[in-house]
């Protein structure tokens, strides 16, 4: 029975947002013996030695802020460089050279003696190709990942080859042939962070900013550039006595419509500014954002009225039908 906001978003997030929790389980039991079926691959003649200390869990759903519904699980795993791989920096990306096997197996360019990201890739997929439990591997549409495909469940697995640098950071496919640097601990590290912080609520309403931009009210913000930008803004902000997920989630529209106007630096100090749109754009999803907060606030003001069935209903404006509605006591 939906008679009050608090009930009427505890439901909301549970059915709605959140990921269902035994499909969750489901999901992180299948991640695990992945994992477990590619480390045994290692060494194999037509594979490589995997690095397992260094494999990483992941993007949205290894940082708990993936909503409704599961899609992707992504997973880096690392090879070994074996004394006999190194790597330079180059203008805009960087090259890392192949070993004596690697030419021997056809993985380097074929100019040069550069190890060719798109080749790992490729043998990645050939080789998860002989798994039973899953229907397909094929070269991820970024040309970043092997993509592995699901017999039984609706999620795929975005599978990512790297290499770990004596520098402490990661070696990825650029989705070019060659590779660039990234390190997803950082991401994991802050978001885990910054949520604890504000005692385990900031991550609810990522997923609840994520669910209100996934309706394309206006263009629809990148999941990670939302993500940064939502963490910046509890990474300065105090830690309240109280939390409610109305209150913080109408607070956050307006913060967001204005940092949406600005660059956004990438945490990890490597990709420079997240923030792509142009000006127009920027200017336009800020709008989106400014009437939804105007909206929230007339919730709001219902709600201090003790007038729970309008709250409930303008909140409805806000995040669509899916929202609850107010039940007759």
């Amino acid at each position: 029975m939906v008679t009050t906001v608090d009930n009427a978003f505890k439901e909301f997030m549970k059915d709605t947002v959140n990921l269902d929790s035994s499909k969750t389980v489901k999901a992180r039991t299948s991640r695990d013996n992945l994992i477990s079926n590619i480390n045994e691959f290692s060494g194999d003649d037509d594979f490589f030695c995997i690095y397992k200390e260094k494999n990483l869990k992941f993007g949205s759903f290894a940082r708990r802020t993936k909503i409704r519904e599961l899609d992707d699980i992504d997973l880096m795993f690392c090879i070994f460089a074996e004394g006999s791989r190194t790597y330079t920096e180059g203008t805009d990306c960087y090259y890392i050279i192949g070993n004596e096997d690697d030419k021997a197996n056809g993985l380097t360019a074929v100019d040069n003696d550069h190890l060719n990201s798109t080749k790992v890739i490729n043998r990645f997929v050939t080789k998860l190709s002989d798994l039973s439990d899953y229907s397909k591997a094929e070269m991820h549409k970024n040309q970043e990942a092997a993509t592995l495909k699901m017999k039984s469940y609706t999620w795929n697995f975005d599978i990512v080859p790297c290499f770990y640098t004596t520098k402490d950071f990661f070696l990825i496919p650029d989705g070019k042939g060659d590779w660039k640097k990234t390190d997803p601990r950082i991401d994991n590290d802050r978001t885990s962070n910054i949520n604890q912080m504000h005692n385990g609520n900031v991550l609810n309403l990522i997923r609840l900013v994520k669910y209100w931009n996934k309706r394309k009210v206006t263009l629809t913000i990148g999941s990670y550039l939302l993500e940064c930008m939502i963490l910046n803004i509890y990474d300065e902000k105090e830690v309240g006595e109280n939390w409610w997920i109305d209150i913080e989630f109408k607070n956050t529209l307006n913060e967001l419509s204005s940092a949406i106007k600005y660059d956004v630096e990438d945490p990890k100090g490597i990709q420079g500014n997240l923030n792509n749109f142009s000006s127009e754009d920027r200017n336009k999803i800020s709008d989106a954002l400014t009437n939804a907060y105007s909206k929230a606030c007339e919730a709001r003001k219902f709600e201090d009225e003790g007038k729970q069935k309008e709250a409930i209903k303008k909140w409805g404006e806000v995040l669509g039908n899916s929202f609850p509605e107010y039940t007759e006591g």
